[in-house]
C-alpha cells in the first residue's frame, strides 16, 4: 500500500494520454462546440476595441457574399488556397511534411512566368496549356529536391522545404530588381503585366481557375481512394516498414508522390499570377501555402472537406477585408480575429486525441500507508 502511495506521489500533476476513438457524434459536437467557443471570444476582443460583435460578424459574412461581385472576390481567394491544400494533402497522407508549398507556388508561378513574358505571341490556348505545364512541373522539381535528400541522406524534410521557400522568393526578387524588370516601369522595380493573350480567361466573371480546383477535388479524391498508387501512399504514410515488405518501392514512392504535391502547389502559382495578379510579384503566394497546411489538417485530409474548408477561410479573410474598410479596423485587428477562430478550432483537433489525466487525489489512508 505504502508503494502504491508513493507512486501516486511521484506522479505529474497532470499528463496527456490518448484517447479512446470517439463516436462521430461527439466529435461533431466537439467541434461544433470550438467554433461557438471561438467565435465568443472573438467577439469579446471585437468589443474590446469597441466595436459591436453582432455587426462585425454580420459585415464579414455579407462582405463575402452580399454581392455578385463581393462572392466572385471570395472564390478568387479560395482558389489558391483549395489547390495548394490539395497538393499538400498527398504529401501529408504519406507522412512527408511539406511545409514547402509556399515556395513551390512561387517556383511555379516563375516557371509559367518566363513563357507568358517570352512567348506572349503565340497560339492563345497553346501558351495557356504549356503555361500550366510549366508552372506543374516547375513545382513539381521544388518538391522534388528535398525529397531526393529525404531518400538519399535521411534529411529533415520540414526544414528542407522551408528553406527553399526563402530562396523561391529570393529567385523572384532578383528577377524582378534585375533580367525581368518592366524597361518601362522607369527604374522601379517590377516585373511587366502579362499581355492578354497570356492571361487566363474568365468563366462566370471569374478566371477559370476555379472550374480547374473543382476538377482537381475530385481527381484527387478518386486518386488517393481507388488508385494503386493512392493505396501505396497510405502504406507508406502509416509504415514504411510494412510497405517494403509488401514489395513497394518506398523510394520510388515517395520521389512521385513530393512532385505531384510540389507539382500541383505551382500549379496553383501559376494560376494565381497568370488569373489573379496578372503578373510575377514577390506576394504571389502570401502565405498560401502555410494556410493550406492548416486547412488540410482541419478537413482531416479529405479532399471534399478541404473544399468546405477553403471556402469557409476565404469568407473569413474577404469578409475581414470589408471589415477593415468599413469600420476602420487595422489589418492587425483582423488577424487576431482570425487567430482566435483557428486557436480554438485547431484545439478542438488536440482534444478530439487526447485527454488530460490528472492525479488522483491522495486519501489520509494513502498517507498513512505511506508512512
Amino acid at each position: 500500500m505504502s508503494n502504491g502511495a508513493g507512486n501516486r506521489q511521484n506522479e505529474p500533476f497532470a499528463r496527456i494520454v490518448k484517447r479512446a476513438e470517439l463516436s462521430t457524434g461527439r466529435i461533431v459536437l466537439l467541434r461544433l462546440a470550438a467554433v461557438a467557443l471561438s467565435l465568443i471570444a472573438g467577439g469579446v476582443f471585437i468589443a474590446c476595441v469597441g466595436q459591436n460583435p453582432f455587426v462585425i460578424y454580420g459585415t464579414i459574412i455579407s462582405g463575402a457574399v452580399r454581392s455578385v461581385m463581393a462572392f466572385q472576390g471570395t472564390v478568387k481567394v479560395m482558389i489558391p488556397l483549395l489547390v495548394t491544400s490539395l497538393g499538400v494533402t498527398l504529401a501529408f497522407k504519406m507522412k512527408f511534411w511539406n511545409i514547402g508549398g509556399e515556395g513551390q507556388i512561387i517556383f511555379g508561378a516563375t516557371c509559367a512566368t518566363f513563357f507568358a513574358l517570352f512567348c506572349s505571341g503565340m497560339n492563345h490556348v497553346l501558351l495557356i496549356i504549356i503555361m500550366f505545364l510549366a508552372g506543374f512541373i516547375g513545382g513539381g522539381l521544388w518538391g522534388l529536391l528535398p525529397a531526393i535528400f529525404k531518400v538519399k541522406y535521411n534529411t529533415n524534410e520540414t526544414l528542407f522545404t522551408l528553406m527553399l521557400n526563402y530562396i523561391a522568393l529570393h529567385i523572384v526578387s532578383y528577377l524582378r530588381d534585375g533580367p525581368w524588370m518592366d524597361p518601362g516601369s522607369q527604374g522601379f522595380p517590377k516585373i511587366a503585366r502579362f499581355d492578354k493573350n497570356a492571361s487566363l480567361d474568365k468563366l462566370f466573371g471569374i478566371q477559370f481557375g476555379w472550374l480547374i480546383a473543382l476538377i482537381l477535388v475530385v481527381v484527387i479524391f478518386v486518386y488517393i481512394k481507388y488508385t494503386k498508387q493512392g493505396y501505396e501512399i497510405s502504406v507508406v504514410g502509416e509504415s514504411q516498414d510494412t510497405a517494403r515488405y509488401a514489395g513497394m518501392n518506398v523510394k520510388k514512392i515517395v520521389l512521385r508522390t513530393m512532385f505531384l504535391s510540389g507539382g500541383i502547389c505551382g500549379m496553383a502559382g501559376m494560376l494565381q499570377a497568370t488569373g489573379s495578379d496578372i503578373t510575377l510579384t514577390t506576394s504571389v503566394a502570401g502565405g498560401v501555402g502555410f494556410t493550406a497546411i492548416i486547412i488540410a489538417w482541419l478537413a482531416q485530409l479529405n479532399p471534399f472537406s478541404i473544399l468546405l474548408v477553403s471556402f469557409l477561410f476565404s469568407v473569413l479573410e474577404k469578409g475581414s477585408s470589408v471589415v477593415q474598410s468599413n469600420y476602420g479596423l487595422s489589418t492587425d485587428c483582423a488577424d487576431v480575429l482570425q487567430g482566435i477562430i483557428l486557436f480554438f478550432i485547431l484545439g478542438c483537433e488536440f482534444f478530439i486525441r487526447y485527454r488530460f489525466l490528472f492525479r488522483k487525489k491522495t486519501t489520509e489512508v494513502d498517507r498513512e500507508g505511506a508512512k
